[in-house]
């Protein structure tokens, strides 16, 4: 409904896909706190923070153009320091047309930052 939305008043929508994984022992992993529960304080209220499957989550950016991720994922990405985290990111209309798509772009990169060995942002291009 958000892309419908921004085709109608004409502003962009950006998704970034974050996968993080503790670094530390098992008995430190019980007692850290989620994804979600680190980065939901520090995104606006206009945006959304989903959990994907674990240990992942998406970010929705209402308005954040795709030349703004880095720059998000950095200011987020600070507080992470006991995980290995993964992004991707997509943004509509720049990069994708529809919501699918803008999903499975964000998604792609965030599985090939992982592979590439992690704590990186890719972006379509």
């Amino acid at each position: 409904m958000e892309i419908q939305k921004a085709q109608r008043l004409r502003y962009c929508i950006s998704l970034i896909c974050i996968a993080a994984e503790l670094r530390s022992s098992e008995m430190e992993q019980l007692a850290a706190p989620s994804l979600d529960e680190i980065i939901s304080p520090y995104v606006r209220s206009t945006d959304v923070v989903a959990c994907l499957a674990f240990p992942s989550l998406a970010l929705l950016l209402v308005d954040a153009e795709v030349t703004n991720l880095p720059s998000i994922v950095r200011r987020l990405t600070t507080r992470l320091e006991m995980f290995l985290w993964s992004a991707g990111g997509a943004c509509y209309p720049s990069t994708a047309t529809r919501a699918e798509e803008l999903f499975d772009q964000a998604l792609d990169l965030m599985m090939k930052a992982k592979r590439d060995g992690g704590n990186r942002l890719y972006l379509p291009g």
